[in-house]
């Protein structure tokens, strides 16, 4: 069975979290995410530099991405490979009725569209990108630009038919997902944030040309610092390098699994706490493991992700195992999202500073044992005590 799913925007979205598996249930996934390299956002940083921000950002996108250890989509278009694709994508759609030029400018015109609205949910007059650019020689303000005409200050630029100039967003996405995937795929995902108007216009002009294009969408919630949104703006935005550098990856990969990933996820120090305090817990359980006693077995999580991917069930299955001694199936699990645990022996100097402490203990000299606790910790290592002794754990 084969599935061609696109990620789009430079976001990573659920559907990269589905692939393994979406693979482990016998598809064939073709994985395709589109980089927009080609964006007003640059232009506006960096007037005169903006190829090389592009080429910069790009590559702090895939090193922070990468540092997921999640691996990397089968394929990552960029827009600036593509605009002659393009080019041609949008002279079909002029030469078709559905698009005009005018100045050098290039727009859709949505009236020749009777489904425009219909993914959103919205009826078509109520419909207006609050960030397209206005031109009162638009035939409809809510036509969306497919070429931008270049402008005095802008530096980067490509030729075309309507001239010097380059791509709006949304013809990028459309054609790089065409590209690889072909005219029809399966499932296109992306932030919920991206319904209207990015998703909304990509679905038009594919569906202008005759191209199914995709047959599901899946928007995943967003990320929320504090209960609101995280916002440049605002000024509450936390990088995933950030994130990572301060708590890890795997703390970062609990801490999505406990979301449903349709709803909204608050990114706090607690919630980062929790997360790795569930970590932590997974990896002690393999040092010092539960007693083993019956469980669900592994089906309980394969339902519950093929489920809409209810991964804070999932976790909690994985919980489950844990407690039970169920280790084998809890590493099991924990592969599916990318968590690998491993067992490894602690130093030599670590074991001579855990029986040191154990005989402090033993003689209440709890002063000697904090010393050689700190000295364990030092090391990366921490001490756990139980009923017949104490075992050594990783530090997270």
């Amino acid at each position: 069975m084969s599935m061609r799913v696109l990620i789009v925007d430079d976001e990573p979205s659920i559907l990269a979290a589905m692939t393994p598996l979406l693979r482990s249930r016998g598809y064939d996934v073709t994985l395709v995410h589109n980089i927009t390299d080609i964006n007003d956002k640059i232009y506006k940083a960096a007037p005169g530099a903006s190829a090389e921000l592009a080429e910069r950002a790009t590559q702090w996108y895939l090193e922070d991405t990468d540092a997921l250890g999640l691996g990397r989509p089968d394929h990552l278009p960029r827009a600036t490979e593509m605009v002659p694709q393009i080019v041609r994508f949008i002279s079909q759609l002029i030469e078709r009725g559905f698009a005009y030029h005018v100045q050098g400018d290039v727009y859709f015109r949505i009236t020749r569209y009777p489904e425009y609205g219909r993914l959103s949910g919205q009826r078509p007059d109520q419909l207006l990108d609050e960030e397209e650019e206005p031109n009162p020689l638009k035939e409809d303000p809510r036509d969306f630009a497919l070429w931008k005409a270049n402008k005095p200050d802008e530096d980067t630029w490509w030729d075309s038919p309507w001239g010097r100039g380059r791509p709006g967003w949304h013809i990028e996405c459309s054609v790089m997902a065409e590209k690889h995937l072909g005219p029809e795929f399966e499932i296109h995902g992306g932030g919920l944030d991206l319904v209207f108007p990015h998703h909304e216009n990509e679905l038009a002009q594919s569906r202008a040309l005759g191209h199914g294009f995709a047959h599901i969408w899946t928007h995943n919630g967003l990320l929320r610092f504090g209960g609101e949104k995280m916002s440049k703006s605002v000024g509450n935005v936390v990088s995933l390098r950030e994130a990572l550098d301060r708590w890890g990856r795997e703390a970062l990969l609990v801490f999505f699994l406990s979301g449903h990933w349709r709803k909204p996820l608050d990114y706090t120090d607690e919630t980062m706490a929790a997360a790795r305090a569930q970590w932590t817990d997974f990896v002690a359980s393999v040092y010092d493991p539960s007693e083993e006693r019956p469980a669900r077995g592994w089906e309980a999580l394969a339902e519950a992700l093929e489920d809409d991917f209810n991964t804070p069930e999932a976790l909690a299955i994985l919980h489950e195992w844990r407690a039970a001694g169920q280790l084998e199936l809890m590493k099991r699990g924990l592969s599916v999202f990318g968590l690998e645990i491993e067992r490894v022996e602690p130093p030599a100097e670590v074991n001579v500073f855990k029986e040191a402490r154990d005989a402090a203990r033993a003689e209440r000299n709890f002063e000697a044992a904090d010393d050689n606790r700190a000295r364990i910790e030092e090391h990366g290592w921490t001490v756990r005590d139980r009923p017949d002794g104490s075992v050594l754990v990783p530090k997270p």
